[in-house]
């Protein structure tokens, strides 16, 4: 018997890229057209915000992206004087980034606006529906790090 053919619209990982992108495009005009901001900065700024100082291999941990879109970022959030590097003590081949007072400011100013656009989003669920929805992307993602975990660990015995 032949396997059964897969639909890509059937498969979640696909729906829940496709969703993301949907979502990220909504709060990238929003951030372009207020701050001038692209989704990648946003997501250096947000994490800086919320975090605090951090190096750029954090940054690329907390927010999943490349590191080089995490550089690219960083690059130009400091040109614009959102973002300044400090010295690691801990390690001279790397700096810490934070946001600086205007960063600081603008972040400020975002976060209402993103706040407002999650509402939005999610106003056709219940705060039931929120809740769950949240545990759900939470045990996605501890998932993720078993499964990146075994992967390290088949990639160890390999070796």
């Amino acid at each position: 018997m032949p396997a059964a053919k897969s639909r890509l619209s059937d498969f979640l990982p696909y729906l829940m890229s496709v969703t993301t992108n949907a979502v990220s495009d909504i709060l990238a005009q929003q951030y372009h057209a207020r701050f001038g901001l692209k989704i990648p900065e946003w997501r250096v700024m947000a994490v800086l915000g919320d975090a605090g100082a951090l190096t750029q291999r954090r940054l690329v941990s907390s927010t999943r992206m490349d590191k080089v879109a995490v550089n690219r970022a960083c690059k130009a959030l400091e040109e614009r004087g959102l973002v300044q590097r400090s010295p690691n003590a801990r390690d001279g081949r790397s700096h810490h980034l934070e946001l600086t007072s205007a960063g600081r400011q603008m972040h400020g100013e975002i976060m209402p606006l993103a706040l407002d656009i999650e509402q939005r989003l999610f106003a056709v669920f219940s705060a039931q529906e929120r809740k769950d929805f949240k545990a759900t992307l939470a045990r996605i993602n501890e998932q993720v790090r078993v499964l990146e975990s075994a992967g390290a660990a088949d990639r160890d015995d390999q070796a």
